[in-house]
This record gives structure tokens, sequence and C-alpha cells, in this order.
């Protein structure tokens, strides 16, 4: 993965180094109780494992945390929900947003890609968004100039400018894009442009970290619409390894624009950046359930639990690659 200078860190940090490790331990721990529903067809019994390992784990770190970005509001799920209160109430003021099981079908079905995702920010650094809310999104890397693309032009203009950018026909330009009906319209527009899709059955996060690793993954672009929180994450991962996003919220309803002004969001037609959905210090934590791109997934051996994860700090522009062996 090609590291990038990124724009918005904050010197001297606030983030002690150590909580680095710390939320390794807390991605291992949820995908570890994941992997143990991994191809069984249930859903909820895989998520309902992560989500209590998460918080159990959570619980042990020396921080004063609290979850902005969880598994939706307090009366909605009994735990990770917004504004909980997380870790043993001494330490640094964090927030922290968390998808204990991005790609939660994935693991169901045993497919690529299902991961264990957490950022880590200090008191205010990650935008508060409801679990219900989805997002526009494009994303491309961090070696163009910062206003080759934009949400607002159509994905025409998008791949066009962005292929003049890198010096190469529309036909050489790769998009990344979920594969839901919704995009049924992008999909056809991009195919008539001439643009390569790869399709994601799931797993958005995943999906932007490809669309600004273009060297690596061969993707350049990510397009279409996905979950907010989703959103946020991503940009968490973007300032740490450098990338461009732009994020527009999609309040399309009267309760959803009403809960996003409670949420502090007081215009619905803001276009947000990476910093503006992630800022400060900013840790981020993924563990594989499943293999994938990005990483392996949990290895279940007879006497130990082999896992892989990709950690990265935004402060330092640090990206670690951990692999670790857990006794059964």
């Amino acid at each position: 993965m090609k590291l990038s200078k990124v724009e918005g860190g904050k010197s001297p940090a606030h983030l002690h180094r150590t909580l680095t490790l710390e939320m390794v331990r807390v991605t291992e721990r949820a995908a570890i109780a994941a992997a143990e529903w991994r191809g069984k067809g249930n859903e909820m019994a895989a998520d309902d494992a992560a989500v209590a390992a998460m918080k159990t784990e959570l619980d042990r770190v020396a921080i004063s945390g609290r979850i902005v970005i969880g598994e939706g509001d307090e009366f909605e799920c009994d735990t990770l929900f917004i504004g909980q209160p997380v870790g043993v109430g001494e330490g640094p003021e964090v927030d922290i947003a968390v998808d204990p099981l991005e790609g939660v079908t994935l693991c169901a079905k045993n497919q690529p890609d299902s991961l264990v995702v957490l950022a880590m920010a200090e008191r205010g650094g990650l935008l508060n968004v409801a679990r219900n809310v989805y997002m526009h999104k494009i994303a491309i890397g961090a070696e163009y100039p910062p206003d080759t693309v934009n949400i607002e032009w159509s994905a025409t203009e998008n791949v066009t400018a962005l292929a003049r950018a890198k010096g190469v026909p529309v036909s050489e330009i790769t998009a990344i894009v979920l594969d839901r009906p919704r995009h049924a319209g992008l999909l056809e527009e991009l195919r008539l442009a001439g643009v390569s899709v790869k399709l994601l059955s799931d797993g958005d996060i995943a999906g932007v970290i490809h669309a600004v690793n273009t060297e690596d993954t061969g993707v350049d672009i990510y397009l279409g619409s996905g979950g907010a929180p989703e959103g946020v994450l991503a940009a968490a991962a973007l300032r740490c390894i450098g990338g461009q996003m732009q994020g527009k919220l999609i309040l399309d309803t009267p309760d959803k624009r009403a809960k996003a002004r409670d949420m502090g969001i007081t215009d619905p037609h803001r276009v947000y950046d990476v910093t503006d959905l992630a800022s400060g210090d900013v840790l981020f934590s993924a563990t594989g359930i499943t293999d994938g791109s990005l990483v392996e997934g949990v290895k279940l051996r007879r006497h130990w639990v082999e896992t892989s994860t990709v950690v990265m700090r935004s402060w330092s522009q640090t990206t670690r690659w951990i692999k670790a062996r857990h006794a059964r």
C-alpha cells in the first residue's frame, strides 16, 4: 500500500501510540468471535458475537471513550449504541466509530472481504451520523490535483476528468461500485463511457481503500452510495494512508433530516471531504474475518487461531500489518 502525505494532522499528537496496539486487540477479538459463525448462514449470530466481543475488549482499554458511530441508537440495540461510554473511564477522551461486522452477508456466506473495523479519534474528531443514513461517495488517489473530481458532477464527467489527469483513455479507467439495484443507472452510464467496472457485493470501506491504492489494486475510482457510517470509517483510513474522498449525506425523509439536526448536522446539502469526516489524530484498525484483498481472514487451527490486521495512524502516517497467533 502506497503511503501519501496527509493534510490536517495535529502535532503534538494527543493519542498515545500504545492505543494502536490496544485497537488491534479489540478488532482481533471481534473477528475471532465472528469467525466461529463464518459460512453458517446466520448473519445475526455472527454480528451479535462480534458486537459482544468488541464491547468486552473495548472496556479493557485505558480510555474515556464514547461511541459516535455504532449499532444504532440506545433504544435500538443493547450495546455499542451511539453515545455509550466505553473503556475503563480513565485516560484520553476519544470518540469511536465501529463496524463490528463489515460485510455481514459475506461472513455468513464465507465470501471475501468481511472485516471488523474500528476508528478512534480525539473527542469531536469523527462526524456523528445515524446508522440508517446513506451517503453519496467518490474517492480517488492522493496523486491527483484536489479538484480532479467532484461529487456534484455526473459519473461520465468524473471518469473523463480522471482519465485526463491520469493521461490515459477512459477505457483504461476502472471504477469500483457496490452491486445494488439503486446503482443500475450508474453502471449503465459507466459502461457506456467505456469504463471497466468492478462490482462489490458488500464492504464499501474496503472498496474506498482499494480506490485510493490504484498501484496495488488496479482500481482508479470509487463511485456510488453506501452507508454513511462506513463513509466516516473509510475517511478515517484515508486520513492515515492518503487519498481523496467526498461524501454527501442522503437525508431523503423528514425523520432523517430531523435526526441529522439532533446530531449537529445543520446543512443537509453539505459536501464533506476527508478532514470534515475524520479530523485530528485518527487511528484505524481492520481485522479480516474472511480472506480478502486488504487482509487475510481468521485461521482456526486445532490449538491456536491466527489473525491478520492492518492498523494505521494519521499523525505518523504509519501503516502496519500485524499477524498474530492466539492460543485457543
